[in-house]
């Protein structure tokens, strides 16, 4: 098993050698670990990976090739990875996928623990237990209007309110060239600058017309140099439905950095809940809380919220909504607290406007904006530099 597992690592251009595979079976073989995914994930990271700008694509092949999940919560039990195996397709009628009933948040979570306690092998095709193929709301592969995704590679339908899955996100390049200057044309409507300091550049406008004045004898006039003062605080959306929107993202963030001398920058994921992160491979260990830049910076930095605002409602407002992890308060919570911290603030949305009134969860995000929010086009970022710099 695990020699495929090597070959895997080696098809997705990883430097790893047959020494450090060998150090790997050495650490199984002395019981280092216990066997669960989680921690042979780290083990083999350890031993593997020699670099950590390795580190995503290690992630990747290693999901691509074991396809399961440990789940990420208190419970003691694991789901075993051949109950997540794919073997079919689910395909249903509109007709029947209507007739699917949907469970509230709280008879959701108590439904899945009882199924943990009482399930014990694979199912398929079925609607009641955590499985595969079919219309239950606990699996991989199936269809449900609203239930928890257990080890599925990627979303298909949005419907899923809760995603147990350990997801490696990949941090937004601000280093990317931009195919056009436009987005830095429009982010430039924000800047503003102020006449400080000492007399050191050239007026020219003033120094033409003062020798016209003055029958053309020079008259030269300086001004104070021109320093940009405008702060800009940067929240990002990653990961999941965002994927789709990664290179207009990244033209956005290195436009900003060029543009922007006091900018600072934090990653989230769906919504901002307790913290946030700057280094998504390190997202769990190096957590920013929310709190922090709150207290840390001024109100007249401008709050910039950049995310598809795509997401289960209950992950704005439900204490434990988070895919992440079981959040006490709800994301609402938490936008509120910070859109009144910083008064100029709005939000940039990637997905195109004319879907937005057919998902709810923006339209919930929008109330909490109070409609501050813009499309991530040339007209929608002026619009939004218009509004923060008021």
């Amino acid at each position: 098993m695990l020699i495929d597992f090597f070959y895997t690592l080696r098809a997705a251009k990883l430097p790893v050698s047959v020494k450090e595979f060998l150090t790997l079976l050495e650490a199984l073989q002395a019981g280092v670990v216990d066997g669960s995914v989680d921690d042979f994930y780290y083990l083999a990271r350890a031993t593997l990976v020699k670099d950590e700008a390795h580190y995503d694509k290690f992630d990747r092949a290693f999901g691509a090739y074991f396809k399961g999940v440990e789940l990420l919560t208190d419970f003691t039990r694991e789901v075993p990875l051949d109950w997540l195996r794919k073997t079919l397709e689910l395909e249903l009628t509109p007709e029947q996928k209507a007739a699917i009933e949907k469970l509230g948040w709280d008879e959701l979570m108590e439904t899945l623990k009882k199924r943990f306690e009482e399930q014990n092998e694979r199912h398929e095709g079925g609607s009641r237990w955590i499985g595969t193929g079919g219309t239950s709301p606990f699996g991989a592969w199936g269809h449900n209007p609203q239930g928890v995704r257990i080890g599925q590679d990627k979303g298909r339908n949005r419907n899923a309110v809760k995603v147990w899955d350990q997801r490696a996100y990949q941090d937004y390049d601000d280093a990317r060239e931009l195919g056009t200057r436009t987005i830095k044309v429009a982010l430039r409507r924000l800047r503003r600058f102020a006449r400080e300091g000492a007399a050191e550049e050239l007026d020219l406008d003033a120094t033409i017309h003062g020798t016209a004045a003055n029958a053309g004898l020079l008259d030269i006039r300086m001004v104070p140099e021109r320093h940009n003062r405008v702060k800009v605080l940067l929240l990002m959306d990653v990961g999941g439905t965002m994927d789709e929107h990664v290179h207009r993202v990244e033209e956005l963030f290195s436009a900003a950095k060029s543009e922007f001398k006091h900018l600072e920058f934090y990653y989230f994921h769906n919504c901002v809940y307790d913290f946030v992160w700057k280094n998504n491979r390190r997202r769990y260990s190096e957590k920013t809380p929310t709190w922090d830049l709150i207290r840390t910076y001024n109100k007249d930095y401008k709050l910039v919220f950049v995310g598809d605002a795509t997401m289960s409602p209950y992950e704005i407002l439900q204490p434990g909504g988070s895919v992440e992890y079981n959040n006490e308060e709800p994301g609402a919570e938490w936008l509120r607290r910070l859109t009144e911290a910083f008064p100029r603030f709005a939000w940039i949305n990637p997905e195109p406007q004319g879907v937005w009134a057919y998902r709810q969860s923006i339209s919930i995000v929008q109330q909490l904006m109070n409609q501050r929010m813009f499309p991530l086009t040339l007209s929608g970022l002026e619009g939004a530099m218009r509004l923060l710099s008021k």
